[in-house]
């Protein structure tokens, strides 16, 4: 390292950003590290500086980028690696060498594991986002947001007299009055067809769920459903085995959801349908429900209810059904499967790579703010005394139920392409979340394959980098608890696997969780289409539902408005968003990562045009995958 002392003296009064310029005409030698220290204030309040990076060019005409991105605090000393990304066993350099050990050991002793339930992913050691490292909190212009989105939006129900009311309501219609001006084109459509068949077996496509259905190759043998029943549902002369052998038959079917416990309200125990439903893909490519089943097990106090029933009998049918698939939804598509894995990842990547490493440039932009909603939101949104709560399974029952899911997650189904294959979804038509969803993994594998490739073209690389197997041995530790069945890599042998697994993180940190979260108001801000707590129990007999037994199965007045304001607040677009494939923190030094960056970038543009240009000719368009509608990571 050079022995030339230089310092940079800056005031940051108020919000100032600025660039400074030190200049020397003295040869700096080989420049390994910079030491970053902050001086205090001699009078003013103290306040922290955020670095964002330091370019040096030397006497010589080379320039050094030594990336920072980070607050730095009073009489903090901050060492940054300039120059290119390093693996672990490329440093050759003894001070390089001892730097990398002691970052990491620091950043080990800051992020830990903490278990949150016995047989659920483990989640960080922070109980408050106010105890977060600086550099993985919300920007202040983010907490303001959040905040007032949240007061304005109670002081609108307030005012109303909805929030804390006990009241049921009188009619359907009355809903509409929940929000005046918080409306979206596909909420006001939701309110308007949510009762009609093909709408309801869309979304089982389209909705904030596709992850459930799967073909019919055999109907169950606890799902009796026979030709009589369906046939006036099916083409003209067909039969329910002729159908299913063409591949028109589908099922969803909530088996996960038997044996979950439920909240007690007003002294009962409230119950949840693991129901099944039957969909039939009829001449004019719409997918309709044609029969469904309540519980698991068929008895005299189980019907099936089919389309030909009274109106009441089956509206209530569909909404218990939208009930289970709201509650799957919620806790193990959106929760675990996106919010709770990406924070494995994000811990992982904190604790087992130091910022010098690929991976860790490769990754970090994918994991901004994620610690902070997911620490926040285990208090204000899933914790015993957030909203969720007050959901048929209740706190107790949703977490019994994610341990239930976990246990029975395998990698590939975090895998899109594999996923679909698996569910036998391949060629189903209008299924535009498989469309662009697996255009959009295309492009982020080619993306990750040229980086990851760009640094390691060998698979012996990947063999003896000690901090990537660290890393993916504390994923499948502490993301699926050493469950060898789950498919899970606990190391990697190829680059092939590495392109894979990196592929899926980002992929679940960007698109599935754009696909799972941004339509929640859209389609379940209209209760009766998705409410996360039904009153009353799923009918065990025909004929005896009216338009008031529907009345009393939702939720009163007062939870009605808390379920509608959670989902307004998830769903809502904020000002510091950063758009999938968008790295404004500049970290990689490389030309050629630069390229694959941009190229990147490109490619998500095309998509988005053409994803723009089919839903002009689409009645319901589906934009949740659009590259820029995206965020770059989990923010909310």
């Amino acid at each position: 390292m050079s022995n030339v002392p230089f310092k940079i003296y800056v005031n940051l009064f108020f919000s100032k950003v600025g660039t400074y310029t030190l200049k020397t005409n003295l040869s700096l030698g080989t420049l390994l590290l910079i030491k970053v220290e902050k001086d205090p204030l001699l009078v003013l309040p103290e306040s922290e500086w955020f670095c964002t990076k330091i370019v040096v060019t030397t006497p010589e005409g080379d320039v050094l980028l030594f990336p920072c991105h980070r607050w730095i605090s009073r009489g903090e000393m901050v060492e940054l690696r300039g120059g290119r990304a390093m693996k672990a066993f490329e440093d050759d350099h003894p001070l390089l060498i001892e730097q990398r050990k002691k970052e990491l050991m620091f950043k080990k002793s800051i992020y830990q594991w903490k278990i949150l339930a016995k047989g659920l992913s483990h989640i960080n050691n922070f109980n408050s986002p106010s105890e977060l490292p600086a550099e993985v909190r919300f920007s202040e212009s983010k907490s303001t947001e959040v905040a007032n989105t949240q007061t304005l939006t109670g002081l609108e129900l307030k005012f109303k007299g909805l929030l804390g009311s006990n009241e049921k309501w009188e009619k359907l219609d009355d809903m509409k009055r929940i929000f005046w001006f918080k409306k979206t084109a596909m909420s006001e459509y939701v309110a308007e067809h949510w009762k009609e068949d093909d709408f309801f077996g869309s979304q089982f496509l389209n909705g904030v769920n596709p992850n459930v259905i799967k073909r019919c190759f055999e109907l169950p043998s606890n799902f009796p459903v026979t030709d009589e029943m369906v046939a006036p549902f099916l083409e003209e002369g067909s039969s329910l085995q002729q159908e299913i052998k063409k591949g028109k038959i589908f099922l969803y079917d909530q088996k996960i959801l038997d044996g979950i416990p439920t909240r007690v309200y007003n002294g009962d125990s409230l119950q949840v349908s693991a129901g099944l439903c039957l969909l039939y893909l009829n001449p004019e490519d719409k997918l309709m429900p044609i029969a469904i089943q309540l519980q698991q097990k068929p008895s005299d106090q189980n019907p099936i209810f089919l389309p030909s029933d009274s109106q009441a009998d089956w509206l209530l049918a569909k909404i218990f059904i939208r009930n289970a698939d709201a509650i799957d939804h919620q806790a193990v598509q959106h929760l675990m499967k996106t919010h709770f894995m990406v924070e494995v990842y994000t811990v992982a990547t904190l604790r087992c790579f130091p910022v010098i490493h690929p991976i860790y440039k490769l990754l970090l932009p994918h994991f901004r703010y994620t610690l902070h909603i997911n620490t926040g939101g285990r208090t204000n949104l899933f914790g015993p005394e957030g909203p969720l709560s007050i959901s048929s399974p209740g706190y107790d029952g949703l977490i019994v139920f994610m341990k239930k899911a976990l246990s029975e997650l395998t990698y590939n189904s975090l895998c899109l392409p594999y996923n679909i294959t698996a569910r036998g979804l391949d060629s189903i038509p209008n299924f535009y979340y498989r469309d662009d969803g697996i255009k959009l993994w295309n492009i982020i594998n080619s993306f990750v394959s040229a980086v990851v490739n760009h640094f390691y073209p060998l698979d012996i690389e990947v063999q003896k980098d000690t901090e990537l197997q660290e890393w993916i041995s504390e994923i499948f530790t502490h993301g699926v608890l050493g469950k060898k069945a789950s498919g899970f890599p606990s190391h990697f042998n190829t680059v092939d696997e590495v392109i894979k697994f990196i592929t899926t993180v980002i992929f679940t940190a960007t698109a599935q969780h754009a696909a799972v979260n941004n339509g929640q108001y859209d389609y379940n801000s209209w209760m009766p289409n998705g409410s996360l707590l039904l009153l009353k129990p799923p009918p065990t007999t025909k004929g005896q539902s009216t338009m008031e037994t529907i009345l009393e199965t939702l939720p009163d007045v007062g939870e009605t408005a808390i379920f509608a304001a959670i989902l307004w607040l998830l769903s809502d677009k904020y000002t510091d968003e950063v758009p999938l494939g968008a790295y404004p923190t500049e970290r990689f030094d490389e030309p050629a990562v630069q390229l694959m960056i941009k190229e990147f970038q490109a490619e998500l543009s095309y998509l988005s045009e053409e994803i723009k240009a089919r839903n002009s000719k689409l009645e319901i368009p589906y934009n949740y995958l659009n590259p820029s509608e995206i965020e770059n990571s989990i923010t909310i």
